[in-house]
């Protein structure tokens, strides 16, 4: 083997690179000087293009293979610079890997909220968030016009200005669209596609493509969100009567769980919550209490008043009012051991063993004293 072909055999320049990040979307190979050999052997890879870039130009694009670099598979290299085709001629060139795989899970939102005309609430606010994809389409533009001489760029530096643009096209889709607040969770695929077509057309000047993109959720402001759960609480309960009990019953439960005393917070609960109830029911009895008077509540029931029955000599007696069987007691007529019975009671008993007939006797004065 001739000295020089060893020396060329040892000396091959590899020309690859293997990604092992998940956001790298430009590399540059480095070499001493830039400096590559002629016959170098240069590997792209599936997902990769490799740039040229010599003098400052954009000299050629390589897409996925296995390349020798020659004079006859560079043209225009060639036509850029001659070089002699031996060992001591290498020719200082930047060589650019792009990856053009795809830049997934990466997220965008809405930092203010977009204002819209909503049909149903009139003038609201909205916030979104979701994800996007994004990808190189045109490598040389990509290098041209974003990149330039950085040796490693990464997502983070082009994710921010796409996520202005996604933010600026989505907001105008949306308030242009007319579609109630409460039907865009019904289309936000539809929404996703139209504003991914907006923002390519915007991106394609760059090089970039944006192939997918999200909508995770569409919110409202917390004070819209309060209003519409109760509405919608209302709508669940069903009629004004229910929903006073069912505001009774949450009023009682945040006052038994306020701190500084559960029995306090039980009493005034329960409270607001009759009182509540109170109000409500006579707003829907048509009752409209005039101004200077004030609202007397009904008087309870009077008790019921036990009639009874006297057993004597095998036969029973009555029915006998309290009143009565007081004057029978003043006249000696009912004793403590005369059997007496009313409803509910269980069974005949005498009188002095009924708590409510053994009154009558404890009055009685006690009989005279004897005759001096």
């Amino acid at each position: 083997m001739p000295f020089m072909d060893f020396l060329k055999g040892q000396f091959i320049d590899v020309i690859e690179w293997t990604d092992d990040t998940r956001d790298t979307m430009v590399y540059r190979f480095e070499r001493y000087g830039h400096e590559i050999k002629y016959g170098a052997k240069l590997t792209v890879r599936e997902g990769q293009v490799a740039v040229f870039i010599h003098e400052g130009q954009l000299a050629d694009i390589f897409t996925p293979g296995l390349y020798m670099l020659e004079t006859n598979n560079m043209p225009i290299m060639t036509n850029l610079q001659h070089w002699d085709h031996g060992f001591a001629s290498p020719f200082k060139s930047e060589i650019y890997f792009v990856n053009t795989n795809r830049f997934t899970d990466l997220k965008w939102g809405t930092k203010n909220p977009i204002m819209l005309r909503d049909p149903e609430f009139g003038p609201t606010r909205i916030r979104a968030f979701g994800t996007y994809t994004v990808k190189v389409a045109d490598a040389g533009r990509f290098m041209t016009e974003v990149v330039g001489t950085d040796g490693e760029f990464t997502t983070d530096e082009v994710t921010f200005q796409i996520r202005n643009i996604i933010v600026q096209q989505f907001s105008q889709v949306v308030a242009g669209s007319g579609i109630p607040v409460l039907d865009m969770a019904a289309n936000t695929g539809e929404f996703g596609k139209l504003v991914a077509g907006r923002i390519s057309e915007t991106i394609e000047q760059y090089g970039l493509t944006l192939p997918e993109l999200y909508i995770e959720n569409i919110s409202l402001p917390p004070a819209v969100e309060d209003a519409l759960d109760r509405r919608t609480s209302m709508g669940v309960v069903g009629d004004l009567n229910r929903y006073t009990q069912f505001q009774t019953a949450e009023a009682m439960r945040a006052a038994a769980d306020a701190p500084g005393g559960s029995g306090m917070g039980a009493g005034l609960g329960m409270g607001m919550g009759m009182a509540m109830a109170g109000q409500f029911a006579q707003g829907l009895g048509g009752q409209q209490a005039q101004p200077h008077q004030a609202a007397h509540a009904a008087p309870p029931p009077p008790p019921v008043e036990h009639v009874w029955h006297i057993a004597e000599n095998g036969q029973t007696k009555g029915p006998f009012s309290k009143a009565d069987l007081g004057r029978m007691a003043a006249s000696g007529e009912l004793t403590r051991q005369t059997f007496v019975w009313t409803q509910g009671q269980d069974g005949w008993k005498t009188a002095d063993e009924v708590q409510e007939l053994a009154q009558l006797f404890t009055v009685m004065p006690p009989p005279p004293p004897p005759p001096a």
